[in-house]
């Protein structure tokens, strides 16, 4: 695989939550040579499935959200502005002026609208931007923008996918195209490995929004024990220092009471064995991800978390060190060949 080709794709792939269908394509493309097959469910989470051969051998669910946040169109106003709403947590800071990418049946760029500050008063430069004051702007007439833009048509940052300097990527929808990449990458390198357990990769939709994705898709599946993978706050000049990490320090192992003691225990142990590079996440409570859901399906399921340290978090210029996700994948290779697995 060319890993970051790969990781381009995938953040160029559209998949606000509830409209994952682009992004599940081409995901299910991207595991089938590597499953024994693959499918899409009803609520359109990707599944594939690799046996180790074994009889009676544990499975283990390796989960990744394949979503991203957006907005939806909510109405054609005067002029042929578009306003709209957020899906999933937009932060209101970061719109003004963005460049985004309506997905009609045709793909249009738009921009956000915002006054120039020529003409804002002094008041009016010290308040934030409310989202509902905003409106995108596609270069469309009214008439045009109600034929071409029906209500309730999805929209995404426009960001593009940049190499900052060797190690760095930066991406709208590195969260969580980056830890679908590192299951890619582990599942590459097992399907020609001696495997203790049964595999199912399995890419989750509607994280953003109220984690159903990866809640039915365990329902439907019942693994022995998941991993969910999901990206983290990284360090930067602004950030807390007891809530951040930093990036390129391998994988966040969480720890918490969301997370089974004795897998993330087995998944520290390996870590430290093999000298993978890692440190460690407490959550206290829900972790956020998916683990959250999963846990609780059925009887419940044991459920650990590893997460890729990601700077800039919901906004266009998302940014991960490539290192972080490839740890994500060792650790993942080595608990799934040699691990003291569920």
């Amino acid at each position: 695989m060319d890993y970051c080709n790969i990781l381009k794709d995938l953040c160029e792939s559209h998949g606000v939550s509830g409209f994952e269908k682009q992004t599940a394509e081409l995901m299910r493309k991207l595991i089938k040579p590597y499953c024994d097959y693959v499918e899409i469910d009803r609520l359109g989470n990707v599944s594939g499935f690799l046996s180790c051969g074994r009889e009676d051998a544990p499975t283990v669910m390796l989960e990744a959200h394949i979503d991203q946040i957006g907005f939806l169109v909510s109405d054609v106003l005067e002029g042929g502005f578009l306003s709209f709403v957020p899906v999933g947590g937009v932060d209101s800071r970061m719109l003004p002026d963005a460049g985004v990418l309506i997905l009609s049946q045709n793909v249009y760029k738009g921009v956000i609208s915002c006054l120039p500050p020529h003409i804002l008063t002094k008041e009016e430069r010290d308040k934030p931007f409310e989202q509902d004051s905003l409106a995108i702007d596609a270069g469309l007439t009214e008439e045009q923008a109600k034929k071409l833009i029906p209500v309730g048509t999805p929209v995404v940052f426009e960001g593009g996918f940049r190499n900052l300097a060797e190690r760095f990527v930066s991406s709208p929808a590195l969260d969580n195209r980056a830890g679908v990449l590192a299951l890619l990458i582990a599942l590459e390198r097992l399907y020609n490995a001696e495997r203790k357990a049964n595999i199912i990769i399995q890419g989750s939709v509607m994280e953003e929004k109220n984690l159903h994705g990866a809640l039915t898709g365990a329902y439907r599946t019942m693994p022995d024990c998941a991993i969910a993978v999901d990206v983290t706050h990284a360090k930067t000049p602004d950030a807390p220092a007891g809530k951040t990490f930093a990036a390129g320090g391998g994988a966040m192992i969480g720890m918490g009471p969301n997370l089974q003691r004795k897998l993330t225990k087995e998944l520290i142990r390996i870590a430290e064995e093999k000298s993978i590079p890692h440190d460690f996440e407490v959550m206290e409570g829900s972790t956020g991800t998916n683990a959250w859901a999963m846990q609780i399906v059925s009887t419940g399921i044991p459920c650990a978390l590893l997460s890729i340290p990601l700077k800039y978090m919901h906004t266009p210029v998302e940014t991960v060190c490539f290192s972080d996700i490839e740890a994500v994948a060792d650790l993942i290779c080595e608990f799934i060949s040699g691990g003291a697995i569920c």
